[in-house]
């Protein structure tokens, strides 16, 4: 019963304040120098380091690539700078792999719906099933932003320059997998990361 009751406690303190529990145990896994913590797909035209700072740009045939962690993850938090860059930008946060029972949080204009959905969760044969609330006012089209997605158990928070905008439950979701970041497929853009730290919870 004292297990099961620290248990419970220790997942509410960590959706009610992770940034506080987390944040000493943030690990980069991208620090502007190398590609160390990542699985770099083979023949990669995708992916590079450009003065501190991670690439995403479509190749000519516009095939998408995405580049996964090297290690699994349960429940984590992660967070990153994103920048827009050229083009009709579609990225995202792959949480724990890419199938259905998965949650990707967008970044930038959805394929399906043909407007920004950044900081939304994609749920493969689902769609959008909510959409993150506020991001028009907090979204810099021309400048870095910072995203933090969260997952425990089923559950997902996604936080956008400092504001909580998107809590979500994915019904049986899959509870460990790599991270990965999306080069939509069909898309000629860039688009730019920066300071990409993970924290197991």
């Amino acid at each position: 019963m004292r297990y099961s009751f620290s248990m419970a406690l220790m997942l509410v303190l960590a959706l009610n304040s992770f940034g506080q529990i987390a944040e000493s145990d943030m690990k980069t896994i991208f620090d502007g120098s190398s590609l160390d913590y990542w699985e770099v797909p083979e023949n990669n035209v995708w992916w590079s380091i450009d003065q501190g700072t991670l690439w995403a740009k479509s190749d000519a045939e516009q095939k998408g690539s995405i580049l996964w962690t090297k290690k699994q993850y349960t429940d984590f938090v992660i967070q990153m700078d994103f920048k827009f860059g050229e083009g009709v930008i579609d990225s995202g946060i792959f949480m724990r792999g890419e199938n259905e029972k998965n949650a990707q949080i967008q970044i930038g204009i959805s394929g399906s719906l043909k407007r920004d959905m950044t900081g939304s969760p994609y749920v493969p044969k689902s769609g959008y099933p909510v959409e993150a609330e506020g991001v028009k006012e907090l979204l810099k089209l021309k400048a870095w932003n910072t995203i933090k997605a969260m997952a425990i158990g089923d559950s997902y928070k996604v936080w956008l320059n400092g504001k909580e905008v998107m809590n979500y439950t994915l019904k049986d979701a899959n509870l460990e997998g790599p991270i990965g970041l999306q080069l939509h497929p069909g898309r000629n853009m860039t688009i730019q990361f920066k300071n990409i730290q993970v924290a197991r919870l």
